[in-house]
């Protein structure tokens, strides 16, 4: 029997591209695609693939929790990243939450059919600049792989760093995160205070250079 493969990503081209690939290898099968966290939650439930190939940016909800809730209610189900987030932030986040893989979309082409291989093999696939700085953080007992402030915020904070630096306001965050209005400040105030910086202006301009940073790599 062909292994099961979910695709999970809001852009319907990326979704062609992933399944063209792992179609034409005659051990897998894509059996759906989905752009959205509730869909992907759901069709999950439906369909108990063997992997889930999930992006960390999507609609109505974060890649993150998905891969929790996934984690939570499906545990023989197992969950590869695909993002183009940058790696040494999120490598060990999604590792906390239950994924065992994590590939960057430049280089998705030499490592997709790889991954899938690797974890239905039972291992985790991640680079090896992620498996050294993970080795390095245990020897040395660093709270973060990269030493960056904003890898010290929690993934609810992080999430709401991320939407403000696309440009959502904390209304949008509210309605995108199901969370209060007031819950959303409270996770501001938390931000601002780890990221050292004075007041919302201060924190939303830094949330934007951030994002277009992370787009350009």
């Amino acid at each position: 029997m062909k292994n099961k493969i979910l695709l999970v990503d809001d852009h319907p081209l990326v979704r062609e591209w992933l399944a063209n690939l792992i179609n034409s290898e005659p051990e897998y099968e894509v059996c759906g695609q989905v752009g959205s966290a509730p869909e992907a939650l759901e069709l999950t439930g439906k369909l108990l693939p063997a992997i889930v190939i999930a992006d960390l940016s999507l609609a109505g909800g974060s890649g993150l929790e998905l891969i929790k809730q996934i984690k939570a209610a499906h545990p023989q189900v197992s969950v590869i990243v695909l993002s183009m987030h940058d790696e040494t932030l999120y490598a060990e986040r999604v590792m906390r939450a239950g994924a065992s893989g994590y590939i960057m979309k430049r280089e998705a082409t030499d490592k997709v059919l790889e991954a899938l291989q690797t974890v239905l093999a039972g291992k985790l696939f991640f680079s090896h600049a992620i498996n050294a700085l993970i080795a390095q953080r245990l020897v040395t007992g660093q709270g973060s792989a990269g030493g960056s402030r904003v890898e010290e915020l929690s993934d609810r904070e992080l999430e709401v760093f991320q939407l403000l630096g696309c440009g959502c306001t904390t209304r949008q965050i509210s309605e995108q995160m199901n969370i209060s209005f007031k819950t959303v400040q409270v996770y501001c105030g938390r931000i601002k205070e780890k990221l050292a910086l004075a007041n919302i202006n201060e924190l939303i301009s830094h949330a934007v250079r951030w994002h277009e940073n992370q787009s350009g790599k």
